[in-house]
């Protein structure tokens, strides 16, 4: 079964070798065009084409998917399936192409999670369990028949970044079992309209910088979801002596603070804690403005508060 893929960040190159580790012919790897990228504004190769580049796969880098030169050379590398991880939106002339359709990996348990966060927002909401899917592409983001599924327990601990290590992992083993599926017909199909029924559907919106501010008169651990949430990127972040002060990891105690919500305590060595609604923030890992991330002991060694 001749194979294209799709995509663009480390994410997807997991999955990418994981196919063509399980012997899946990848006729072709679709990626976006380079970038400039930091102070220099020097090109930046996206990490797929990295390794497609490494491992000798046909590459295309199309700036606009309907362009009739990107779709000509697309048809002729006649794929019989196409595989799409952590990629861009698709418009129906390219996802339809290939007789045996276009299937897309999923960073949640669709239809809940649909959208461009999966993995932040899951954390964000303090969810117990997560996973990936595996479904055919149609017109609706992320709405297309389910393939299959793998759940992921969450500990309410790990931060968005070691979720999405685990998910990348899981993803890529869901991927191998539904290529292999597609290719030999065993699969079966279900449609997201009747595991919705009747259920309230969360959403994954893109992230902005405003979902990033904390507000400290939610609760604690509401204010302690967020933070894991977005680290280690976008990260969270509130204010202190004027400047931004990004939070990329913290503990919580609850309780009484004896304190307005969004004031802070320190003993100007080894803790720096926040009041929430019903408790404290105690920052463990962080980044002033002007300043490199560090632990909290190197910064209020460093800080005057």
């Amino acid at each position: 079964m001749r194979i294209v893929f799709m995509g663009t960040p480390a994410f997807a190159v997991t999955s990418l070798d994981a196919l063509i580790t399980a012997g899946c012919d990848i006729v072709g790897v679709v990626t976006a065009p380079d970038k400039p990228a930091g102070r220099g504004k020097k090109l930046s190769e996206s990490a797929v084409k990295q390794y497609a580049v490494a491992n000798g796969l046909k590459l295309l880098q199309p700036v606009k998917l309907k362009d009739p030169e990107f779709i000509a050379s697309l048809k002729a590398l006649k794929a019989d399936l196409q595989v799409v991880v952590a990629f861009r939106m698709l418009p129906e002339v390219v996802w339809n192409m290939p007789p045996k359709g276009t299937i897309n990996l999923h960073a949640s348990l669709l239809p809940q999670y649909r959208g461009a966060a999966p993995i932040n927002w899951a954390i964000i909401n303090g969810e117990k369990e997560t996973g990936v899917t595996t479904f055919f592409l149609k017109h609706e983001i992320d709405t297309g028949d389910i393939l299959f599924t793998e759940k992921v327990t969450l500990t309410g601990t790990e931060t968005a970044g070691e979720l999405h290590d685990r998910l990348m992992q899981k993803g890529a083993g869901l991927l191998v079992k539904t290529v292999k599926g597609v290719e030999g017909g065993k699969y079966n199909e279900h449609p997201q309209e009747q595991l919705a029924e009747g259920v309230e559907l969360k959403h994954a919106p893109k992230i902005f910088k405003e979902d990033c501010l904390i507000d400290f008169n939610q609760p604690v651990e509401q204010v302690y979801n967020l933070i894991r949430g977005l680290s280690p990127s976008p990260a969270a972040f509130t204010m202190l002596n004027d400047k931004v002060l990004k939070i990329y990891n913290a503990t919580y105690e609850p309780g009484e603070t004896g304190i307005s919500a969004g004031g802070f305590v320190t003993n100007h060595k080894t803790h720096l804690k926040f009041a929430a609604r019903d408790g404290f923030i105690c920052i463990t890992d962080l980044q002033l403005e002007g300043k490199k991330r560090m632990g909290i002991e190197e910064f209020l060694r460093g800080v005057r508060l």
